[in-house]
């Protein structure tokens, strides 16, 4: 007898009382914000279904609700799943930072084909097989910075409001379902496009939005229902091949088991013993948690279509509002083409965190704007690097200049009202984090200026405090993007190197610190004296070390590379 909703306790998790207020009760409290920032107001976004960047309103003031599909935990992630991760991270961060309360809901699809199918491969259960990966995918969020989600709701925990949100479909006259020759259901339920006259909105079938350029990209690289032939980057669900639908366009809201389903792997419904189609657990557990209407829904381009199209149509249908707003991220590629584990190409977050510190990772993939192509390569990998060198040395030579690291508290205090104004007119435009990246090196170089001057200023204890402020700011802007060195996880992964030094009271960093200081002494005397083939022999043998030289006007200091 296939299993019921109730037998795995589903039903009793599904529909238990969540929390009145995640942001007071799930949250940590350092993140949940007092006031909104005079420069929300300036806040301009990108809509998928608009095809415009539009000045984002909450639907309540001082809140924002956010729903960002979360990974098919099947196998291991690779860097093409985290980007989408390191993306909404970001924007999700800068709501944050421009005071807004926000509840961020990232799911995980934990019954799927490709589950089952790979865990019958390998002799798994298919719940042991998904909760596997699922850990590895928390791992890898956690690894690169990405904040813990409001509420991280599985499929397998929500059924009920399937199968409820399903029946609300149904009686509203926008789904079928389909019976065998004995009158009985069968267990596939189809959504009628036909009967739903919006269908195409959000990727634009009707064609009522102007399109622009970077609309135009994104039709191309995100197929429509118009695009005829196999598609590598959404194959279709062989559910929704059925010669049973009504129409082609028809998707499944509920597929009757195939003969390889595990028992555990079935719910039965009024509709026919079976398990949920791809699409219609978003639609239940983004209105679970984020009620009738919501700020944000975001996600990886390939999710456009058919994805989100259906999500937003089924939504609607069961009688409640969608997202008010569609955002997506591009994708990784890799020689021009989309990073994939099912096209050969994917790289494993492991794999690439095991040759790079996870602060370079992070900063690679999140240094372009959320809808820009991330190509990945050696190169790309190489100038993250170079971007953690300018900023570590900064930060180490600016805390050793006014003799203390300035305390996380007052990093995370900084409203964007208190931001350099640059950096905040670019995360204003559409989190352009490429504006962004430019007005923290601004920054880190008048902030090298006046290190510069320091030694020759008569008002010195002036002089510091600019360097301060320099400094403050520096680590705040990096703190908006998940990349302050000396927060977690950067300081207990070591990734914050020697930036960490000052106001640290760590004896292994004064013993080296000590050491080296002694080898730039003589490496002074040596260019003094003009024996240059030894200066630059001291030089060469701490750079084998692992520590970089920067001569200045102030004589020579060093960092971690």
């Amino acid at each position: 007898m296939p299993c019921l909703v109730s037998c795995l306790g589903l039903e009793a998790m599904a529909n238990t009382q969540e929390p009145q207020d995640f942001n007071a009760s799930v949250m940590p409290s350092t993140l949940i914000s007092a006031q909104v920032a005079k420069a929300a107001a300036g806040l301009k976004l990108y809509d998928t279904a608009s095809h415009a960047v539009s000045t984002f309103t909450p639907i309540k003031p001082g809140e924002v609700g956010m729903y960002v599909c979360g990974a098919t935990v099947q196998s291991s992630p690779h860097i093409g799943h985290i980007r989408a991760a390191v993306a909404f991270d970001i924007v999700r961060r800068w709501f944050l930072k421009l005071g807004y309360q926000v509840t961020f809901v990232r799911n995980v699809t934990d019954i799927d084909d490709k589950i089952l199918d790979k865990a019958a491969a390998a002799g798994q259960q298919w719940w042991a097989r998904a909760y596997h990966y699922e850990r590895e995918f928390s791992q890898a969020y956690s690894d690169l910075g990405v904040l813990p989600p409001t509420v991280e709701p599985r499929a397998t925990g929500h059924m009920a409001d399937m199968i409820d949100m399903i029946q609300r479909i149904i009686d509203n006259g926008h789904a079928y379902v389909v019976r065998g020759d004995d009158g009985k259901p069968t267990g596939n339920v189809y959504f009628d496009v036909a009967s739903w006259p919006h269908y195409g909105e959000l990727t634009h079938q009707k064609q009522t939005a102007v399109a622009d350029a970077a609309s135009e990209v994104a039709d191309a690289m995100g197929p429509s229902v118009d695009n005829a032939g196999d598609d590598k980057y959404n194959p279709v669900d062989p559910a929704d091949a059925s010669p049973d639908k009504h129409d082609p366009r028809d998707f499944a809201l509920w597929k009757a088991p195939k003969d390889s389903d595990p028992l555990d792997a079935r719910w039965n419904t009024p509709f026919g013993a079976g398990r949920p189609g791809w699409h219609i657990e978003c639609s239940a557990m983004s209105h679970r948690y984020l009620k009738d209407g919501f700020d944000i829904h975001g996600g990886g381009l390939d999710l456009r279509f058919p994805h989100h199209e259906n999500e937003m149509a089924q939504t609607r249908a069961a009688g409640y509002d969608s997202a008010a707003r569609w955002m997506h991220s591009a994708w990784v590629t890799a020689k021009g083409e989309k990073m994939s584990k099912s096209l050969g190409n994917g790289l494993s977050v492991p794999a690439v965190l095991a040759e790079n510190s996870a602060w370079v990772v992070r900063y690679a993939l999140g240094g372009v704007q959320y809808r820009s192509m991330l190509e990945w390569s050696d190169q790309t990998l190489a100038e993250a690097q170079s971007a953690y060198d300018r900023v570590a040395n900064f930060i180490e030579r600016a805390g050793a200049a006014v003799g203390e690291q300035p305390s996380r508290e007052e990093i995370m205090a900084i409203s964007a009202d208190a931001l350099p104004a640059d950096f905040v007119a670019a995360m204003n435009d559409d989190i352009n984090v490429s504006g962004a990246s430019a007005a923290i090196f601004t920054a880190i170089r008048s902030g090298n200026t006046l290190l510069s001057k320091l030694a020759d200023r008569a008002d010195s204890d002036v002089a510091k405090a600019e360097v301060r402020e320099a400094l403050v700011n520096v680590r705040a802007m990096l703190d908006t993007l998940g990349l302050d060195p000396l927060a977690e996880p950067w300081v207990s992964d070591g990734a914050a190197g020697g930036a960490a030094g000052a106001g640290a009271d760590s004896a292994e960093h004064d013993a080296l610190d000590k050491l080296v200081s002694e080898q730039l002494a003589e490496r002074a005397e040596a260019r003094k004296a003009k024996d240059f083939a030894r200066a630059d022999a001291i030089r060469d043998a701490l750079g084998a070390a692992g520590i970089a030289i920067e001569d200045g006007p102030q004589g020579s200091t060093w960092s971690l590379k």
